[in-house]
This record gives C-alpha cells, structure tokens and sequence, in this order.
C-alpha cells in the first residue's frame, strides 16, 4: 500500500479548503464572466540585497518604488519611478545611516502629495533598548533628488517603539500619517519598555494608534490619539473615501481579542474606533500581520487575516458608506498554507488582492485575485512561485494603474534578498 508523503497529504489538505472558496469566488454569479488575470515580469530597478519594498502611485500617475539596502555598516533608503510600461527614472538616495531600526514588517514608506512633493520615513534607534526607536520623517521639493532634515513625528527622547506607519494627503502640501505609538507603554514601565516579544501590558497600559498633519514646511500642525489598545506589531493602512480617511488597524480588546478596527477623519475630527468585523479572534500576542484598505468614493473595502474559525483565513468586507458599515465578511482563501500578509487596490470598481502562501519545499506563492465591487465574483492568477521561508518574503505591494495590477515582493537568492516585480492585466 501507498502511504501519502507529509507534503501530499499537506497538498491534499490545502486543495480540499482551497477548492469550494474558489469555486464560490468565481460561481456566485456567472452570467456576466470575468476576464482571466494573466501576468509577466516587471523589471526592477533594485540591486541584489534589496528589500522592505514600498510601491506608492503618484497623482501624477507614476509609479513610485522604494527600498532598503546594504550601505557600508548601516542601510540606505532608496527611491526610483516610472509611469506604467515605461523605463524607470534614475535612482535616488533617500537617506542612509548606520542606526537605523530595520524590520521585515515595520517597513519606511513613500508618499506623493499633489503639490509635487515627496515624503518619506524610515526608523531610527533613540535611546539604549532594541526596542528604542522612532520615526524619522522628510520631505523633498525637487521629486526626491534632495530632502529636508529628518525630523521625529513623536516627542523627541520618547523611550520605546514608534512605527507601522501610514500616509494620506490631508490637504494642499499636507501630510497625514498615522502610526502605532508605545508612549504610555513606556511611561508605565518607569521609561523601560518589553519591546515586541511578550506585548504585554504595564499596569493597564498598551500600544496606541496616534495620527498627525504635518505641514509644507514639515512642522506637526495637529496630533491625536485615536486608539488607547492596539496590537504591538501589526501594520496600519490608511484610504480615502468620499466621507474623508479610513485608518484600519488591528485592535486589542479585553480578553485579548485582536480583531480589525477603523477610524475616520472627516477633516476636523475622527470616529470614535468600530471593528470592521468582530471575528472574535483570541490570541494573547501579536500575530505580525495587519489590514489592508482600499477605497473609491463612498465605498471602502477591507481585507486581513484572522483565526477566529480555527484556520488561518483572509476574508475581505466592503462599505457602501465611507466605513460607518460594512457587509458581512467574504472568505478569500482559507488554510494553513496562508502567511497573513494581504495587499488590495481598486480601480474601476474592482478590487484587487495579493497575498503570499507558503509550500512546503522551501518555496512561496504570490497570489493575485480580482473581484467585482461587491466581491461576489473573482478570477485567481497565480503570480510568482519563489525561493523563501517565512518572513523572509516580507510584505507584498501592489499598485493599480493603467488598467494593470503592478506588484512586488521580495525573494531570497542563495542566502540574499532580491525584489522582483510582475504586471497582471
């Protein structure tokens, strides 16, 4: 008799959970069918080393990449653009220093603002713990060529972490960003701090969600604490709607539930914090992975990870009000292959998600699906099968424009880190 290898029954197992959240995807309705996703490789202007991609679009339309790597005993932040099947422009030095905070998850950022200028942010360590760092943030007039600065977004000398964060143009040559801030943790801990490993409380104390604006000038105009719990190490993302920005996140409730919660800025004021969803997911620590936004006027679509079930699964809901509801979640895909890490887009009422999944002979899946608005009808395309374990792959990224959707990731070649890129249309 045949006995099944562990990676068969591991196939088997996966194909069985994959297959009828498919087919739902795909067969809630087939009297209008949809186009099938097909991909090709996009060249990188990235070096061997290179990772912690980030892939922002400018209003102007361009695509813009940026990057860490190696630079002597320390990290340089790098930035290149393009607009969409053309080559890409000459690469840009950010910043570089050798006490920088690099993590796989808490990554720097890029953003472009409709007045033409640039933002950036990477982390820096501030004080004698691992855990020490904070966000230093820059601006450049002159389309990333030269940049201001740094400066903290937190009050400077503050001991613990301070990142995951997330941008938005707030209004004529303003930059909103949101992050996740240790603050009280720190304060409670007599100035000490835990860092991520136990995200445990201090005498009640936990992360917070924090939001500012910041001016032309690069001058903090207005700060707010938006959320007293939140999980320790779980990336943000922000979107606007047509009721102004949606800021999601993980929460951290009583019990330890660590489901999605949204605010939004109207301009003036935010939403008191709502779950997306109560999945109701009980885990006493931080699973590292956070949701995913997107939004095109009234409507706002969510996507994250969760075991509330039992399984690993990523589910998506939508919001035909700006964020003050939303429908009941969707399954995208459920299964112990799933690595928690989701990116979407929109684009012509469509919603576009990429996440990773990870084999068992050492190997990783990019998968792209594309729905309908109301995420009742989808077609899957496998992207990029890939050498990586783990963290390693980092968090994918994904852009949509000129009716494409633009994607990166990070692969690991012999020992090295690579970013690779694909198009699908």
């Amino acid at each position: 008799m045949h006995t099944p290898s562990p990676s068969s029954h591991w196939r088997a197992t996966v194909a069985a959970l994959l297959l009828p959240l498919l087919l739902a995807a795909c067969g809630r309705d087939t009297e209008t069918p949809v186009r099938p996703l097909q991909a090709q490789p996009w060249t990188l202007p990235a070096p061997p080393g290179a990772a912690q991609p980030d892939l922002v679009r400018a209003p102007d339309g361009r695509l813009l990449l940026s990057w860490l790597e190696p630079a002597g005993d320390g990290h340089r932040l790098r930035l290149a653009g393009t607009r969409p099947g053309a080559d890409w422009e000459p690469t840009r030095t950010i910043a570089e220093g050798s006490d920088w905070f690099v993590n796989w998850a808490d990554t720097p950022h890029v953003y472009a603002l409709g007045d033409g200028s640039l933002w950036a942010h990477w982390l820096r360590n501030t004080g004698p713990s691992r855990m020490d760092y904070g966000i230093a943030l820059a601006r450049s007039g002159d389309d990333g060529y030269s940049w201001t600065p740094a400066a903290a977004v937190h009050p400077g000398g503050s001991r613990g972490d301070h990142g995951f964060v997330s941008f938005w143009e707030q209004g004529q040559g303003q930059l909103g960003i949101a992050w996740l801030d240790s603050r009280q943790k720190a304060a409670a801990a007599g100035g000490g701090h835990d860092g991520h490993d136990g995200d445990g409380h201090h005498g009640g104390a936990a992360m917070m969600l924090r939001a500012a604006v910041h001016g032309a000038d690069g001058a903090q105009l207005r700060e707010w604490p938006l959320d007293a719990s939140t999980c320790d190490c779980c990336p943000t993302a922000a979107a606007r709607s047509g009721k102004g920005v949606v800021v999601v996140y993980r929460g951290r409730g009583a019990g330890e539930i660590r489901d999605i919660r949204i605010v939004r800025f109207d301009g003036q004021a935010w939403t008191p914090p709502r779950p997306v969803h109560a999945d109701g997911w009980h885990f006493a620590g931080c699973p590292v992975n956070g949701p995913a936004v997107a939004a095109q006027g009234p409507r706002v679509w969510v996507a994250w990870y969760t075991e509330a079930g039992g399984w690993p699964e990523l589910r998506a809901a939508v919001s035909q009000d700006g964020g003050d509801s939303f429908a009941a979640p969707v399954t995208l895909v459920r299964g112990p292959q799933l690595l928690g890490r989701v990116a979407v887009a929109a684009a012509d009422d469509q919603l576009y998600a990429a996440w990773l999944e990870e084999l068992p002979e050492g190997l990783q899946l990019l998968r792209l699906m594309r729905y309908t608005a109301d995420l009742r009808r989808g077609e899957m395309q496998v992207v990029a099968t890939f050498p990586a374990r783990g963290r390693a792959s980092g968090m994918p990224r994904m852009q949509v424009a000129d009716g494409a959707a633009w994607l990166v990731w990070t692969e690991v070649v012999d020992g090295t880190p690579a970013l690779r890129g694909a198009v699908a249309r």
